[in-house]
């Protein structure tokens, strides 16, 4: 299964996040909640600290707006996953050419559908 990490992870069950961690899940898939407010979604903490290391990440989904995504990219590029799920609302072309340039496949979808597909 592909280790996921959740940027932008919440545990308001109300955000699309907290959804994906919860599907991520059931569906298998071992899950990293990262975020700015320390808490806990499905029993997992969400870390907080941008010098944790996340080893083997497959996919970065993306949970937090383009305005909101500067700070990040340094530690999104630095964990080096195979690609990068720029959930709606989250599309930003300067990460997305940050990604490009780094051998980082990007994709404009939404995890939710599709885990639902079976396209994940």
């Amino acid at each position: 299964m592909k280790k996921t990490v959740v940027l932008g992870a919440s545990d308001n069950p109300a955000r699309y996040a907290y959804k994906a961690i919860h599907r991520l899940k059931q569906h298998g898939h071992e899950v990293v909640p990262v975020g700015i407010k320390k808490a806990s979604v499905e029993g997992l903490p969400i870390i907080t600290d941008k010098t944790q290391t996340i080893d083997g990440v497959d996919t970065v989904t993306l949970y937090v707006g383009p305005q909101n995504q500067p700070v990040w990219y340094d530690y999104i590029i630095g964990l080096k996953p195979k690609r990068i799920i720029f959930n709606p609302g989250t599309e930003n072309h300067e990460l997305e050419k940050l990604a490009e340039d780094n051998g980082i496949e990007t994709l404009h979808h939404c995890t939710l559908v599709m885990l639902a597909s079976s396209t994940y």
